[in-house]
């Protein structure tokens, strides 16, 4: 049965440690923002939506002519967790019946749509309910959650994380090893390296 999988990529925050907004860095010709909507749009998911917040008047421009919906998340400062709830809220609207969802960041320079792409597989091959990236040790993003996991999604608050949903529910959990999930840049040294680097094995 076709199932509807929307991808919300959390692009709100101000980059404090960077000191300038880090979807802006410039990999391999485009913006990490850019990267991030494209990758997702290459993997099939629709609706997208990209959450905005800090300096988003800065960051739409980067997403002219691609195929994705962004919102403003005028509580960006609460943290991830208001993220979270918008991007969801969102595709709510959009997509009524959605299936699952899964979650993004555009700092993770080596998420790509074949990354994207597992994430759907193993949904659809198994009974789990949430599939997270596995990289030195911890579970993350990216992330999809099954639609049984919304209302949960919606009452995370704060500095929450979707990794708190993930710890709270081991047995449902399916795990993709993706090592180079580990790099994501927060300084400007984090940057630097990146650009002295290929991809990891």
């Amino acid at each position: 049965m076709f199932s509807v999988s929307g991808l919300v990529i959390l692009a709100a925050g101000a980059s404090t440690r960077l000191g300038q907004p880090k979807q802006l860095l410039y990999y391999q010709g485009k913006s990490f923002l850019q990267r991030a909507a494209q990758v997702a749009t290459e993997a099939g998911f629709s609706p997208v939506v990209v959450v905005l917040g800090a300096q988003a008047e800065k960051l739409i421009p980067e997403l002219a002519n691609l195929p994705v919906t962004t919102v403003q998340n005028p509580d960006w400062q609460e943290g991830m967790a208001s993220s979270i709830r918008t991007g969801l809220q969102e595709l709510l609207k959009l997509k009524p019946k959605l299936d699952d969802v899964t979650f993004m960041v555009c700092d993770q320079p080596f998420v790509d749509a074949a990354v994207l792409k597992q994430l759907l597989q193993a949904k659809q091959d198994g009974r789990s309910g949430i599939i997270a990236s596995a990289y030195q040790g911890t579970l993350g993003t990216p992330v999809l959650f099954d639609k049984f996991y919304f209302p949960e999604l919606l009452a995370l608050e704060g500095q929450e994380g979707a990794k708190k949903i993930i710890l709270k529910h081991p047995i449902a959990v399916r795990s993709l090893r993706f090592e180079a999930g580990a790099i994501d840049i927060d300084t400007a040294a984090d940057y630097a390296a990146l650009l002295q680097t290929d991809l990891p094995d």
